[in-house]
């Protein structure tokens, strides 16, 4: 054999041990991809005689070995013991193998290092950092995380933003998920966890622990509703979080792009902590109904629409952050004025009960309203005089709490 070409085999078999060793990758590892590679590409490249050999039923097998770095390829039977089989290395097949070795040095490299970047990350899961927006992928944006990027899917963006390359935001390191691409850092900048992170960040008495979250309801993008609570006493919550002439929850605001924020202080008192998440709607009478489970909040009149909000959102996330099932009726005589929500929902007309198919020909024709139904239910394609029929009956139960 070639005394140079020797040489430079016996040279690469060393770089397998060096570079296993830098990398911390098993050396049985790269030298197991290796022998599989070698397999394949003798097939590709010798396809006449590895046919022949299939056909009579052997078995291909090659190694490289590490001691000298040459690469050969092995026939015999299913089973057989390395001494019974019988070599058939074609010539020239060297500088083949050896190209084939390096690409898959190259690859076990990459995802090594992979797999050791997402084993650090693993360990921020559930934290806020900062990245910086390095491009779109479809309808995924990848965010740069410094030694890792990570991937924000559709759903866990929020839809009034637009994401500039090489903008700077904070984003919600929510998990290490298997996609179609392989093991991926999930991030997320509509999870209410960011919120929490924010002012975990923002507030030194969150972070120290004299300060504690403890619910977050949110409407990414628009509107979101804090409640805290002291465990220091003569440290106030809602004080520390909203900061000397509101600094702290400000710079929170404006990482979120200007959505809104409400703190509030937490209270073991039910009555009174409803009556807080319901903010700024004032003069509040509280009942609870124990066949329905619902907590019936009576609200003055010109208190109404605040206690609503715009499209229920103040009443919606009101019921999220208390994890309470809410009535708003109002105690003008004669009023039909009704809203029931549990916080849940993801539109606002799914307040109403409506069967699945319904509600998503609905949301499709954009009718995501209770007021978006009056008078143009004929719009949507599918719905038919009966379904109208049963819409009108479920908006006129879900308006009239006599109804109900």
């Amino acid at each position: 054999m070639d005394t140079q070409a020797l040489t430079a085999r016996t040279e690469f078999a060393a770089a397998i041990n060096q570079i296993c060793s830098e990398r911390n990758i098993p050396t049985q590892t790269v030298l197991s991809a290796i022998n599989s590679a070698l397999v394949a590409s003798f097939k590709k490249d010798f396809p006449e005689q590895a046919l022949k050999l299939e056909e009579e039923g052997k078995v291909i097998t090659a190694e490289v070995d590490p001691d000298n770095g040459q690469f050969r390829v092995f026939v015999g039977n299913e089973g057989d013991e390395k001494k019974k089989l019988k070599e058939i290395t074609p010539p020239g097949f060297g500088r083949i193998a050896a190209q084939a070795a390096k690409q898959v040095i190259l690859q076990t490299i990459r995802e090594a290092e992979r797999d050791s970047i997402l084993a650090d990350y693993e360990q921020h899961i559930g934290e806020v950092m900062t990245g910086m927006v390095q491009r779109m992928d479809g309808r995924n944006v990848v965010i740069d995380l410094g030694k890792g990027t990570g991937v924000m899917p559709q759903e866990e963006q929020v839809h009034s933003e637009f994401y500039r390359l090489n903008s700077r935001i904070s984003v919600f390191l929510k998990e290490i998920a298997e996609t179609p691409k392989g093991r991926q850092i999930i991030i997320s900048r509509a999870d209410p966890k960011l919120l929490e992170g924010l002012f975990a960040r923002e507030v030194p008495e969150v972070s120290a622990g004299s300060v504690i979250v403890k619910a977050v309801a949110r409407e990414a993008g628009s509107r979101s509703k804090i409640a805290v609570e002291s465990t220091q006493v003569g440290v106030d919550p809602v004080g520390s979080c909203v900061g000397q002439k509101g600094v702290r929850v400000q710079a929170v605001i404006t990482e979120l792009n200007n959505e809104k924020i409400d703190i509030i202080q937490y209270s073991e008192d039910k009555d009174k902590y409803i009556k807080a998440a319901l903010a700024p709607a004032e003069g509040l009478n509280i009942k609870y109904d124990k066949d329905s489970g619902e907590t019936i909040v009576t609200v003055p009149a010109d208190q109404l629409s605040l206690a609503i909000g715009r499209g229920g959102q103040n009443v919606k996330l009101a019921a999220k952050l208390t994890n309470t099932k809410l009535r708003i009726v109002s105690d003008s005589a004669g009023s039909e004025t009704s809203i029931v929500t549990t916080g849940e929902e993801e539109y606002e007309i799914d307040q109403l009960g409506l069967d699945t198919k319904t509600r998503n020909l609905l949301v499709t024709a954009g009718l995501t309203k209770i007021e978006d139904l009056s008078g143009r239910l004929d719009e949507v394609k599918g719905v038919g005089p009966k379904t109208q029929e049963k819409i009108k009956n479920q908006l006129a139960a879900y308006k009239t709490p006599e109804a109900k």
